[in-house]
């Protein structure tokens, strides 16, 4: 039986992810994963693409909003609440209202990163459309890059680590659902799956980027996994790893949850 192994909520994009035992799925996907964005002065959104010390902040979610910390910095609340203005934000190249988080995360990310950049959020009442191209109108996503949802088996990242000289944690490929019971890349061949009470539509490889090489712990950079994975997954120039998903509605999902595969994929 194939079932969930891992949960994972990211609050703030490109910052570290959160382990739960069940996570909520709203519009947008979990309940405040990439709900938060670290913006440039000019409101383009900031990743660890290029600014990889944001894998060294860590993300506790709290009754009342965020609690940030990171080496050399003291701790921050921010409350979810917070609204200091709004302003258009730029994410792969949609444009978004956000809301502004206001000046202390704004000093705190500045001095992190050694760069002029703020906190925003996205409110309830910004629509992010799904790429119609592979999804309906009316599915969302929050500030990830393009889909609600990255599923990875615990079985795809074996056998990449058996062919690694050392292994690398599950982290370093950033999922929202981790399972377990399937053979490696089984994932590649859903079409779609139901997880508890939440069914949910294959729609896309993830094309893996520079942030798979970064420790998230320190933010360091190496050579692997990309180098490895494009030895045996590279199609059509891009290092294909996890599937990304749009769901087709509400509910909650728990780890131990059965995975469905409800549709196989055609080829």
């Amino acid at each position: 039986m194939i079932q969930v192994s891992g949960l994972r909520v990211y609050p703030v994009k490109s910052c570290r992810g959160i382990a739960l035992d069940e996570a909520e799925v709203v519009a947008t996907g979990f309940a405040h994963d990439r709900e938060w964005l670290v913006v440039d002065r000019d409101g383009a959104f900031m990743t660890q693409r290029d600014w990889p010390a944001l894998a060294r902040v860590e993300v506790a979610l709290e009754p009342d909003g965020l609690r940030l910390s990171s080496d050399g910095l003291p701790p921050i609340a921010v409350a979810a609440g917070a609204d200091f203005g709004g302003r258009t934000v730029e994410i792969w190249g949609d444009r978004c209202a956000a809301v502004c988080a206001g000046a202390i995360p704004a000093r705190w990310f500045s001095e992190l990163l050694g760069a002029d950049c703020e906190l925003v959020r996205m409110p309830a009442s910004t629509v992010r459309q799904v790429d119609l191209r592979r999804a309906a109108p009316g599915d969302r996503v929050g500030f990830a890059d393009a889909y609600p949802f990255l599923l990875l088996s615990g079985a795809s990242l074996e056998e990449l680590n058996r062919r690694l000289d050392g292994p690398l944690p599950m982290d370093r490929f950033r999922p929202n659902i981790v399972v377990g019971g399937c053979g490696p890349h089984a994932e590649d061949r859903w079409s779609r799956i139901a997880i508890g009470e939440v069914s949910f539509r294959v729609v896309k490889p993830c094309a893996r980027c520079v942030i798979t090489t970064t420790d998230q712990r320190t933010g360091e950079r190496g050579r692997e996994p990309l180098r490895t994975l494009a030895t045996y997954r590279l199609i059509d120039g891009k290092v294909l790893f996890g599937q990304n998903l749009v769901h087709d509605g509400p509910g909650t999902i728990r780890v131990g949850d059965e995975c469905r595969v409800v549709e196989a994929a055609s080829s």
